[in-house]
C-alpha cells in the first residue's frame, strides 16, 4: 500500500485574541498522494495560509497530526523538524524571496549547499533545472534583471532543487498576467508530473484549479471538496 506523502489528521488551530479565543481550523483532514496536485481554493481568511504553514511545518497546530510519508511530524524537535523541512518540503510563494544578491543560478544553488550537496554537483543541478525550465540564458542574472515569470520560475527551481517529497504553494501565479501565470503553471505542473512529487496548491485561479487533479476547499475550519 503507497504511504501517503503528506497526511493531515483532525488539524485545529486557535489562537488569543484577548479574553476570547479564533479558531481558523477545527479538524481539518487532507491526504495527498505521490504524484497528486490538489487545489485549495477558499476565499481570503478562511485558514488557507494556516494551513499552508501547519502542512509545511511553520506553524504547530493546537491539536491534530501531521505525517510527512506516515512520519509524525508535530512531536519532533524544532532542530528535526527543520531538517524534515529542509530536505523533504518545497514552499512557493506568490513573491518569489529570491536574495536580490545573488544570480539565478546561485539562488537555486544555496538551498542544496545548506543540505551539504558538493559546489560543482549543485550547481549542475541547478543549470539542469534551469534549461528545463527555459531559463537557462538567465542564468547569471540577479533577480532585479529577471521578469517576473522568470522570477517565479527561480523560485519553483529553487523549492523543487533538493527533490523534496511535498511541494506547497500559496498563490504562485498570483502576481502574474493570465498569459504569465499559465505558462508559470505549465513550468510547475511539468516538474510535478516528472518528479512525482505531492503539490497543494492555493490559488484563486479557477482555471489553473481546474487542471489540478483535483479541488478542496475550507468551510467552517474543515477541508471539504470543492463543488465545481
Amino acid at each position: 500500500m503507497t504511504t501517503p506523502a503528506l497526511e493531515l489528521r483532525e488539524i485545529a488551530r486557535e489562537y488569543g485574541q484577548g479574553d476570547s479565543v479564533l479558531q481558523v481550523l477545527k479538524g481539518a483532514s487532507l491526504t495527498l498522494m505521490p504524484g497528486e496536485m490538489v487545489a485549495l481554493v477558499a476565499p481570503s481568511g478562511t485558514g488557507k495560509s494556516t494551513l499552508l504553514q501547519i502542512a509545511g511545518l511553520l506553524e504547530k497546530p493546537t491539536s491534530g497530526e501531521v505525517m510527512l510519508g506516515g512520519l509524525e511530524a508535530t512531536a519532533l524537535s524544532d532542530d528535526e523538524r527543520t531538517a524534515l523541512r529542509r530536505n523533504d518540503i518545497g514552499f512557493v510563494y506568490q513573491f518569489h524571496h529570491l536574495l536580490p544578491e545573488f544570480s539565478a543560478r546561485e539562488n537555486i544553488m544555496l538551498p542544496q549547499l545548506i543540505a551539504g550537496l558538493p559546489p560543482q554537483e549543485a550547481g549542475a543541478r541547478a543549470d539542469e533545472m534551469l534549461d528545463y525550465l527555459r531559463i537557462g540564458h538567465r542564468a547569471e542574472h540577479r533577480p532585479a534583471e529577471l521578469s517576473g515569470g522568470e522570477q517565479q520560475r527561480v523560485a519553483i527551481a529553487r523549492a523543487v532543487a533538493n527533490a523534496p517529497r511535498l511541494l506547497l504553494a500559496d498563490e504562485p501565479t498570483g502576481n502574474l498576467d493570465p498569459q504569465t501565470a499559465s505558462y508559470v503553471f505549465e513550468a510547475l505542473e511539468a516538474l510535478v508530473r516528472q518528479s512525482g512529487l505531492s503539490a497543494l496548491i492555493a490559488t484563486h485561479n479557477l482555471d489553473l484549479a481546474a487542471r489540478m487533479d483535483r479541488q478542496v476547499t475550507l468551510d467552517d475550519g474543515q477541508v471539504v471538496p470543492r463543488v465545481i
